[in-house]
């Protein structure tokens, strides 16, 4: 399940970043100065990570064993700006607690 985190991870960030790009900076450079350069270049990039982002989430929450909502909360966390640093922090937290961690060998008896 490690491989599948540290995808999520990684991808919750950047769509998150580009996320707040898109509305920080973007947003008002379209609507009050009338420049949507920002807007047409990021937005079409945030669509399409955004959908990566789904297939991770929903790839995380197949192999953690989530139900069907909380995978539906994980996935919309991607869509609300700084929500995804948020949700990224809880669901890794989460999942590192339900890992099961390894035990330690014993060293033989009798040498």
């Amino acid at each position: 399940m490690g491989g599948a985190l540290t995808r999520y991870r990684v991808v919750a960030n950047v769509v998150g970043v580009i996320l707040v790009v898109l509305v920080v900076v973007g947003m008002p450079l379209k609507y009050v100065w009338h420049d949507a350069v920002v807007v047409e270049t990021v937005g079409p990039a945030h669509g399409f990570l955004y959908m990566v982002f789904l297939l991770a989430a929903f790839d995380l929450g197949r192999r953690a064993g989530w139900p069907l909502g909380r995978m539906v909360l994980v996935m919309l966390a991607g869509t609300v700006p700084f929500l995804s640093f948020y949700a990224e922090r809880r669901v890794t937290r989460q999942v590192r607690r339900a890992e099961p961690r390894p035990v330690p060998a014993r060293e033989p008896v009798g040498r």
